[in-house]
């Protein structure tokens, strides 16, 4: 689990989106956080103590001198403990104490006497967000190291609609385990490609494949996590894009080329993971065609070539292929990777409904000049994290 022996101290403000954090401890904890809860007065009017404690395992923290804390200093042991201290949702009451370094109650003391990374997520209603004497305070806190996630957009509890809404659990935690991630790829640019090509045939209709994208967003969103910056070229897919990363939606081979060969002067790594079409029809009609004879034939050319075109630039990056077989896996990876002078080579088997085309798992067998590695299959997630991995080893000896 991505956040095993992580300690997060969960502060809870005041505010109607408090309610949202009895599933943000949920979240952290079943990506393997250790979570402790610290509740502000006005925090316990909307959630009760009792039902944290419960989601949490621990007991819950809601006063400055606790007699039940080590030599009543509850704040000193609560602040030592935390690897990451996390308030959500942080109210603009909470963010202007916290500003003015007031030590008043649990929360805004703990932030005080803390060295863990302190990160706030605002929520309140838009009009107080938009307030200057709290964009002031959130400038203020940002320059002093602190971080602020959100907030998000969108109808409020009091009617309104505008920016003020607390992020959504699932995507703090999301932000968690993106902080917490080994930056083995900080300071690298990788481009890759993901998800199917579609070529026309007329207005309606279209050549294509069974890519479902999940391999090549799961590479983003782990390169992100590990400190990339990332651009992703995606084919049309109904997936998210994964957090801090740039997409390039395209359609056809020719704008993924096209794409890519804008953005591949300023990579260090590209990552060619897109089912491409290897043809299009030789002419697209204007109009859609009608069902007239019992058979018709359409005239196919060959697509560019993504990988060897990259592969053969001037200024090449590192240049890592997929191979999505259905028999000869090893034959055909390891024939690509010479014949397209890649550096690397991540083959899977198609063919096999477990880890084949739109499965949430894989597995990969990884070729490059003189090596190989097999990676056993596992989510696509993880999978992801551990083939950058071994590119990021392998750039190394290039």
């Amino acid at each position: 689990m991505s956040l095993t022996n992580k300690k997060i101290l969960l502060g809870i403000g005041g505010g109607i989106a408090a309610y949202k954090s009895a599933d943000l401890v949920r979240r952290l904890k079943e990506r393997g956080a250790d979570v402790r809860v610290v509740m502000s007065q006005s925090a316990q009017e909307f959630i009760t103590p009792l039902t944290l404690q419960a989601l949490s395992g621990h007991p819950i923290a809601t006063d400055l001198l606790d007699p039940a804390a080590e030599a009543a200093m509850g704040h000193i042991e609560l602040a030592r403990w935390a690897d990451l201290v996390l308030i959500a949702p942080a109210t603009a009451n909470l963010i202007a104490r916290i500003n003015a370094g007031m030590a008043d109650e649990l929360i805004t003391t703990t932030c005080l006497a803390t060295e863990a990374p302190v990160v706030l997520c605002p929520a309140m209603n838009q009009q107080m967000y938009r307030n200057v004497a709290t964009q002031e305070n959130l400038d203020n806190l940002r320059k002093r190291g602190l971080t602020i996630w959100g907030p998000a957009s969108g109808s409020q509890a009091c009617g309104e609609v505008g920016p003020g809404r607390m992020e959504e659990p699932l995507v703090i935690a999301e932000r968690v385990e993106h902080f917490f991630a080994p930056k083995l790829l900080q300071g690298i640019s990788i481009l890759l490609t993901a998800g199917p090509t579609r070529e026309a045939i007329d207005p309606v209709r279209y050549i294509s494949n069974h890519s479902s994208g999940k391999m090549g967003f799961a590479l983003a969103r782990a390169a992100a996590e590990m400190g990339a910056k990332v651009t992703l070229v995606s084919g049309p897919v109904n997936l998210e894009t994964p957090m801090n990363v740039n997409r390039l939606n395209v359609a056809s081979t020719q704008e993924m080329l096209d794409a890519v060969m804008q953005q591949v002067h300023h990579s260090d790594i590209f990552i060619g993971c897109a089912a491409v079409c290897d043809y299009r029809t030789a002419d697209i009609a204007d109009e859609k065609i009608k069902k007239s004879a019992t058979e018709m034939s359409l005239a196919l050319v060959r697509n560019p070539d993504i990988l060897a075109t990259v592969a053969a630039h001037e200024a090449r990056p590192f240049t890592v292929g997929f191979a999505a077989e259905t028999q000869d896996v090893d034959h055909y990876a390891k024939d690509k990777l010479t014949r397209k002078k890649l550096d690397m080579i991540a083959a899977n088997d198609v063919s096999d409904p477990a880890i084949g085309f739109n499965s949430d798992s894989n597995a990969l067998k990884v070729f490059w000049q003189g090596g190989e590695h097999a990676l056993p299959a596992t989510d696509k997630y993880t999978l992801a994290k551990q083939l950058l991995t071994l590119i990021a080893q392998q750039m190394k000896t290039a």
